[in-house]
């Protein structure tokens, strides 16, 4: 793979998350019944983040689970012929909550798919709303984020890499050819 650019360096990511976390309070009134439930494995520390914002600006602890969800993953064919799900426990309780999913990228909305069909499984809650660090398009199923870092127009053919510090030593958000 080669490098072809930087979108977002780390003060671009982390302004990115201070808007989204805005934007939850912001569009639900505040932070009454929001449980934030992140995409392992980098959406569930992007969702840790977004409840440590919350927590700054409005003074309130939101519960943070995570999914699991390797399963359904959209690169799962370089992974295994017969994946497993490594985690069906959420770690939080969802039944009758404003869940807010939290992933890394959005891309052909399956992964999105299957976390929502894990909460399903968990509990129902009274809604749930999806949060993206960035958004590439090329949705193959009828799935819109309602939060957005960034929107970025790709092709098909580059590869959209986020790192972050808890795994990549950096936060940034990088875009590879193949």
């Amino acid at each position: 793979m080669k490098l072809k650019t930087i979108l977002l360096d780390n003060d671009a990511v982390r302004r990115s998350l201070v808007r989204v976390s805005h934007e939850i309070v912001e569009k639900n009134k505040g932070t009454e019944g929001i449980v934030l439930v992140g995409i392992k494995r980098r959406g569930y520390p992007i969702a840790i983040r977004i409840a440590e914002n919350i927590k700054k600006f409005e003074g309130v602890d939101v519960e943070v689970g995570q999914v699991d969800i390797t399963l359904y993953r959209d690169d799962l064919d370089t992974l295994s012929d017969l994946p497993t799900v490594n985690n069906k426990e959420i770690g939080i309780d969802v039944k009758g909550k404003k869940v807010i999913l939290i992933d890394d990228v959005l891309y052909t909305g399956r992964t999105v798919r299957a976390a929502i069909d894990a909460i399903m499984d968990s509990g129902r809650p009274s809604s749930i709303q999806l949060g993206v660090l960035i958004d590439r398009g090329h949705r193959e199923l009828p799935i819109r984020a309602d939060y957005v870092g960034k929107n970025i127009p790709t092709s098909k053919e580059e590869i959209v890499s986020v790192e972050i510090i808890e795994f990549d030593n950096e936060d940034s958000v990088k875009i590879y050819e193949k």
